[in-house]
């Protein structure tokens, strides 16, 4: 947009980013830019983003494994880290791969997954309807399907004992912590994409119970945790008959623990 290309609009973007705290302001000012249609949009953006919403909830997508993920306001937005989960499950598809993405939010898990499969089958749940509307924009695009409901509860029977991968970036913050999060997810994110109860892990519990159920031999479910909480989640994975072990990547300061049926 020829407006915005003047050094002095583009500084005082980046100065009014800048004072509102965003760290990274020069990059936001092109990504906005960039995004806008008119000068008006992008004084909404600006706006919007100087208030505190997330640069992906006001640009309309993230960038997660490499790829364009569409990301609705108040829906969870894919963190970095969590590319290693993605990473993690890829080492462990077959040639032919039915993938479950629990707790889906945006469906980016899945998506990415399945983009760095030969061939697979996606389902993506979340119980939140407007993850689900943002699911279907980035799920059903690529062949796959998207359900709203409980867990595994909306889940086609048929799927039970043929899920391959099954990855689940359950909420695991536990409640009181909330409170400590940054404001961007703490007021701008649905809380139950959050809340993982009073230590973390109570939907960690429910997904380790089922999971069994519905995973084929020698299947996976992946789960990113903390490092903190992760010897408790792979106790968790034990108790419900899976073989378990954790992956630690310093580098995103990221955690996944993995069991196998």
């Amino acid at each position: 947009m020829n407006i915005t290309k003047s050094p002095l609009n583009y500084t005082a973007i980046v100065n009014r980013l800048r004072a509102a705290g965003c760290v990274f302001a020069e990059d936001e000012a092109d990504l906005l830019i960039s995004t806008c249609g008119t000068p008006a949009e992008l004084a909404a953006m600006i706006e919007s983003r100087v208030a505190g919403s997330p640069l992906e909830h006001v640009i309309g997508w993230a960038e997660f494994c490499g790829l364009r993920i569409a990301v609705d306001s108040g829906v969870f937005v894919p963190r970095h880290r969590t590319e290693f989960l993605v990473r993690q499950a890829a080492d462990l598809a077959r040639s032919s791969t039915t993938v479950v993405d629990m707790c889906c939010g945006s469906g980016a898990l899945g998506v990415a997954l399945v983009a760095a499969l030969d061939w697979s089958e996606l389902h993506a749940v979340d119980i939140d309807p407007a993850a689900v509307r943002c699911a279907r924009r980035n799920v059903t695009g690529i062949g796959g399907y998207v359900y709203e409901g409980d867990l595994f509860e909306p889940l086609p029977p048929r799927l039970q004992g043929r899920v391959d991968i099954l990855i689940a970036n359950t909420p695991y913050v536990p409640t009181e912590s909330i409170k400590l999060l940054p404001q961007e997810a703490r007021i701008h994110e649905a809380r139950v994409a959050l809340d993982g109860g009073a230590d973390g892990l109570d939907i960690q519990r429910r997904v380790a119970s089922a999971a069994p159920h519905w995973l084929a031999p020698g299947g996976h479910l992946l789960v990113e945790t903390s490092e903190r909480q992760a010897p408790h989640t792979a106790e968790i994975f034990a108790q419900n008959g899976l073989i378990t072990r954790v992956a630690r990547c310093d580098e995103l300061d990221a955690t996944v623990v993995i069991g196998r049926k």
